[in-house]
């Protein structure tokens, strides 16, 4: 990889570790920073090859507009977690427990857009991605039939936005 690329890869992945480190620790005294900024430089020089090994301009695009998304998956997250609760306290529990596994494909063909839905859709609760391959093809286990209803669903669309596919 050429030094300017890897240059890019690590500045990108220590931004985004050291936003993730704010945004998780909460805390802003100059001791606790300094330590963020020193283990996030160390992982940062070590493990950037793996975040982007392939540096493109479009990763700082991607930087921008995924944040965008993060509310909105928040939202859902929100959402499932009642949808769950609905159910755990429901006194027909076992009757509403409906464990599906289906197939659907999306129209996201990069890696990274493919990770970040997969992930996407096992942070969501009741859903689990089984496995997801280059062609889009994703296999999810989801607890009810509800669950399974709304995959791949707006998902998939605000993701091609973010990556620009």
């Amino acid at each position: 990889m050429p030094f300017f690329h890897r240059v890019i890869s690590f500045v990108l992945t220590f931004v985004l570790m050291f936003a993730l480190w704010i945004v998780l620790s909460g805390i802003f005294e100059p001791l606790i920073l300094g330590l963020g900024l020193v283990s996030c430089f160390i992982v940062a020089l070590m493990s950037h090859s793996l975040i982007f090994p392939y540096p493109k301009w479009a990763y700082i695009l991607y930087v921008i507009r995924f944040p965008v998304y993060m509310p909105w998956l928040l939202m859902k997250v929100l959402q499932a977690n009642i949808h769950l609760l609905r159910i755990i306290f429901h006194p027909r529990m076992m009757d509403l427990i409906d464990p599906h596994i289906i197939t659907f494909r999306t129209d996201l063909r990069e890696d990274l857009s493919i990770t970040a839905m997969a992930n996407s859709i096992t942070l969501t609760p009741g859903t689990i991605t089984i496995s997801a391959d280059k062609e889009g093809t994703f296999k999810v286990h989801a607890i009810d039939k509800m669950s399974a209803e709304e995959l791949p669903g707006k998902m998939g669309q605000k993701l091609k936005r973010v990556f620009e596919e």
